[in-house]
């Protein structure tokens, strides 16, 4: 195998691509990336779950296949100066020389590379790349981190005529996010649900302006956006139901600003920590709120304005989910609804339409 390809667009698909890798594996193989030249030279990165293929623009002078250490490779190829990349091989010795720089390193057996898995083409949709990241960021928060349901340490994406509704649940707080789509292929309407792992990377890939396709397997989902793909498994089970999850007929509505609110609380945050954890106790005046907390450093306390009126409600939140959910929102001003201290507060736009509904649990208090 020999090929000649611009340093910077092979340490970028070598930065991609290392992603998928396994970081340690019983098959050495697979702490790997797979090289090959063929028509185009193509690089992948696959750790039985999530595998990324990058297509680079080279000039190939002989065919072949070979495994290289992705830590080694991605670190010769990062501190190479930036030139053109001259890489060949005999046998599995692999020689790089870029400008001055020369190395001769061993390369493994092709053939022990895990075969990525193909999608088989049941549903597409295709959105712009800006799009998909936003959703992803706004809801990838929310995503379970607790194996025993498997289900919920993904992300719902839920396909009904032009519209796709991602939803993140994990037992305390909901996240969601609609969009339309540019294109869309196959049924009315499907659902499938995304590891947050694999979701993280695609936010990752998703670096640019254009489009991105997502293809629906049978048991595979498919991001593929230029010249880079993602396949990672599809989680199995039954998701929570969303719709009946949400409260919507609740009693008491204030409208607030996004940041002051967020800086309020984190204002009051200052005095909890992981060792000393305290629930955020908020009290919903007239035209403000007033939060407080308290733990073995001291009590904090502070205010913020409010439209509307939340009728002296009491209620307590975990700090963080709190927090989780105002930095993600997707808008400036925001509708906060609620029925009672023990039931879910839901937080909305306040104006425009719903393209965002983010739901937290409240904590419960102990008596002043």
């Amino acid at each position: 195998m020999k090929f000649f390809c611009e340093k910077a667009l092979l340490s970028g698909a070598v930065a991609v691509t290392s992603r998928a890798v396994a970081a340690k594996s019983s098959i050495p193989a697979m702490e790997g990336i797979l090289i090959e030249a063929g028509e185009s030279l193509r690089l992948t990165g696959y750790n039985l779950e999530t595998g990324i293929q990058a297509t680079v623009p080279a000039e190939i002078k002989e065919k072949g296949s070979l495994v290289l250490s992705a830590r080694l490779f991605g670190e010769i190829v990062r501190k190479m100066p930036d030139d053109m990349v001259i890489f060949s091989t005999q046998g599995y010795t692999v020689n790089i020389k870029c400008g001055m720089s020369e190395f001769n390193i061993l390369g493994t057996d092709p053939e022990e590379f895990p075969e990525l898995p193909t999608v088989d083409q049941q549903n597409t949709l295709t959105l712009p790349q800006p799009t998909l990241r936003s959703m992803i960021a706004q809801t990838l928060f929310a995503v379970s981190d607790n194996e025993s349901r498997p289900i919920h340490t993904g992300s719902l994406f839920e396909v009904e005529g032009q519209m796709l509704t991602v939803v993140s649940v994990d037992g305390y707080r909901l996240a969601l996010r609609k969009e339309s789509v540019m294109e869309k292929k196959g049924a009315e309407g499907f659902s499938f649900v995304v590891p947050g792992s694999a979701l993280g990377e695609v936010e990752k890939i998703c670096a640019g302006e254009e489009a991105v396709t997502i293809t629906q397997g049978a048991r595979h989902i498919m991001f593929q956006t230029g010249d880079t793909v993602l396949v990672c498994r599809r989680l199995e089970g039954e998701f929570l139901p969303y719709r009946n999850a949400i409260p919507r007929n609740n009693t008491i509505h204030i409208e607030v600003e996004a940041r002051s609110l967020l800086a309020s609380i984190e204002r009051v945050s200052l005095i909890i920590s992981e060792k000393l954890k305290s629930p955020l106790r908020c009290v919903f005046g007239d035209g403000v709120v007033s939060i407080t907390t308290k733990t073995a450093i001291g009590d904090a306390a502070d205010q913020c304005m409010v439209s509307g009126d939340g009728q002296g409600l009491e209620i307590g939140f975990n700090n963080k989910y709190l927090m989780d959910a105002l930095k993600a929102a997707p808008a400036d001003k925001l509708r906060m609804e609620f029925t009672s201290g023990v039931a879910p507060c839901v937080i909305l736009p306040a104006e425009g339409e719903e393209n965002f509904i983010y739901m937290v649990l409240p904590v419960r208090l102990k008596a002043n």
